[in-house]
């Protein structure tokens, strides 16, 4: 027997200003307050992009003044098209706050990576139909015309090990998680 299906839900985010990431994740992101209220001493704002999903970020007062480290690595977004992913690369360049923004090709992505205003590093990104073996991380110069950077994302890709269309890798993947689930059952 497989194990039960599972999906991702949703991230909750201890954080120092709540109305101010509240505002960050709403005006800049385009998400949605769906609630928000007490629970205990914590104030939470739960904020969401799909009317499906109650919430897909949990925002929580009481992060510590002082962490020795942020133990989430970074919160990433799926875009629709690079057209959006280029809107949103010149609104967090001018986004006060908001540190250390890296366009990048990931050959299976392209990718622009931030600083939230309390240093939590968010990932914006399109699929490529290619994939390379990861971790792949390139610079990618986002000056360049949209023809220009698919381009040279598609030239990249084809240089790295493991490049193939994505379908094929998916599929292989795919193959690998029946076996997986199959073992995990016996």
């Amino acid at each position: 027997m497989p194990p039960p299906a599972l999906s991702f839900s949703h991230v909750g985010l201890f954080v120092h200003d709540l109305e101010r990431m509240a505002d960050f994740y709403t005006r800049l992101l385009g998400f949605a307050v769906s609630d928000r209220g007490q629970l205990g001493k914590t104030s939470l704002v739960f904020l969401t992009r799909d009317p499906r999903e109650h919430h897909q970020i949990v925002l929580a007062s009481g992060r510590p003044e002082e962490l020795a480290f942020n133990a989430i690595n970074q919160i990433s977004f799926r875009m629709d098209d690079f057209a959006g992913l280029r809107e949103m690369y010149r609104a967090v360049a001018a986004e006060a706050g908001v540190s250390e923004i890296a366009p990048v090709s990931h050959g299976n992505a392209l990718s622009v990576y931030f600083r939230d205003p309390e240093g939590n590093r968010v990932e914006l990104f399109v699929d490529t139909p290619w994939y390379v073996e990861q971790p792949m991380r390139v610079p990618m110069d986002l000056s360049l015309p949209d023809a220009a950077i698919w381009k040279w994302a598609e030239e990249t890709a084809r240089a790295m090990p493991g490049y193939r269309p994505v379908e094929d890798w998916r599929a292989e993947l795919k193959d690998r998680i029946g076996r997986s689930s199959t073992r995990s059952s016996a």
